[in-house]
């Protein structure tokens, strides 16, 4: 494991967000879903591409509270770009789990 400083964990936004909208992402080449997740007022609504169908449906993801890293560079995945990475971890199986507050906490609240 590769030691980091304080200061370089300190240059990864990590907010917390809602998601508003979920959609499958046909043309993604692994399973995937198109998300749209609201930081809050100063952030706004930023776009992820998401490999999380295992485990989630759509309807399922909507309002549920998420931790993102918001100043990564976009990325273009298909014809779709991903504007924010949201963190998961794998489980025994490989699927992704959501990395999720246990408490509310209002989007755009920075991970600290």
């Amino acid at each position: 494991m590769q030691t980091i400083s304080w200061d370089d964990f300190l240059k990864v936004e990590l907010h917390v967000g809602r998601i508003v909208s979920a959609a499958l992402f046909p043309e993604a080449k692994k399973p995937a879903y198109m998300l749209q997740v609201d930081f809050g007022r100063d952030i706004g609504i930023r776009k992820s591409s998401a490999q999380i169908t295992d485990l989630y449906k759509p309807e399922d993801l909507v309002g549920k509270l998420v931790v993102g890293a918001v100043n990564f560079p976009n990325k273009q995945i298909g014809p779709f770009i991903s504007e924010c990475l949201l963190t998961g971890f794998h489980n025994d199986s490989g699927e992704v789990a959501l990395c999720v507050p246990d408490k509310p906490v209002a989007p755009g609240t920075k991970l600290l």
